[in-house]
């Protein structure tokens, strides 16, 4: 992880078009992992895909795979 990109909780929230306390709820929740660098938490990239990952819900249109395995994937 040492070279991972690091972003504040603003910066996050404003990637997801999400109130900065929607953030902090998630990282208080043990949701979201945050490294507290005494300025404030800082969130890696590597985290965030994952728990965006973990928070993926089904594909609902026609171009799933027939299995229903599919994940919407979001930019």
């Amino acid at each position: 992880m040492p070279l991972d990109q690091y972003q504040t909780v603003k910066e996050v929230a404003e990637r997801l078009r999400v109130a900065e306390a929607t953030v902090r709820h998630w990282i208080r929740e043990g949701d979201l992992r945050v490294i507290d660098i005494g300025k404030g938490w800082r969130i890696a990239n590597a985290d965030l895909q994952d728990f965006l990952k973990r928070h993926e819900t089904a594909c609902r249109t026609a171009n799933c795979p027939p299995d229903g395995a599919g994940h919407a994937s979001r930019p």
